[in-house]
């Protein structure tokens, strides 16, 4: 049996792509599953495939963080697993980029991952409760990606959020990691991906010749909530075939 089963989690972003993988593997191995969506359609699918209570959040308003996190705990109980899934992404080249998709993508990345966090962590410390958050980075906050100043920026923070909220929460049993992926395959990529030569571009920057699947970080994240992990914190774990070598 998982040491995850019984647990609760929750997982913002988990509609689609990589967050949807992830709250499925949790599931998988016993995990109480809450994921979050902005549309209340697509919270209320969520909450019916996990069978769980809707959790609509928007983190774009941060000031609804806590409130949602407060009523969530409220009426559910104690929750010990967070993964801050929810990011967006608009690639443009740097010269192009204009405020309003500046905010955008630093708003929900970084601005929303962060008092998401901190919500759930005030409630862990006042109940004693040794709590654990896997952020999703990516390899775009270490190197450089063309077109991606903004997200880059963004996973750059959450990285270095990641070390500073594991030292900071570290004398309560909070652990605090995140997972840095390479390009992971997932219907929200695909049609990026099918673009003319792009698999075969990315590729040739991995070492190991191979883009990254769903598995290979809903792996990844449900070790780092596990007690295999029980003295890894500040951690960001590169999941990328060897893209951040060079």
């Amino acid at each position: 049996m998982s040491s995850l089963a019984g647990k609760s989690a929750l997982i913002t972003g988990a509609k689609g792509g990589l967050g949807a993988a992830i709250a499925d593997d949790l599931h998988a191995r016993g995990v109480r599953v809450f994921g979050t969506a902005r549309r209340k359609a697509d919270a209320d699918a969520l909450a019916h495939r996990y069978g769980t209570r809707p959790v609509q959040l928007d983190l774009q308003e941060p000031r609804q963080c806590q409130v949602t996190v407060d009523e969530l705990w409220i009426e559910q109980g104690p929750i010990e697993l967070l993964c801050n899934n929810a990011g967006v992404n608009s690639p443009q080249p740097a010269l192009d980029v204009d405020l309003e998709v500046w905010k955008v993508i630093l708003d929900t990345n970084v601005t929303g991952t962060f008092f998401v966090s901190q919500a759930m962590a005030r409630h862990w410390v006042e109940e004693s409760i040794n709590g654990a958050i896997v952020n999703v980075s990516s390899q775009a906050g270490t190197v450089a990606i063309e077109d991606r100043v903004a997200y880059g920026s963004s996973k750059a923070a959450v990285s270095h959020m990641t070390r500073t909220l594991a030292l900071e929460w570290a004398p309560y049993g909070i652990r605090v990691n995140a997972v840095a992926p390479t390009f992971i395959l997932t219907t929200l990529t695909q049609s990026t991906l099918d673009k003319p030569g792009m698999t075969e571009r990315l590729t040739s920057r991995i070492p190991l010749g191979r883009l990254g699947t769903a598995s290979d970080v809903t792996g990844a994240v449900a070790f780092l909530f596990g007690e295999e992990a029980s003295l890894v914190t500040g951690h960001v774990l590169a999941i990328d075939g060897g893209y951040t070598i060079h």
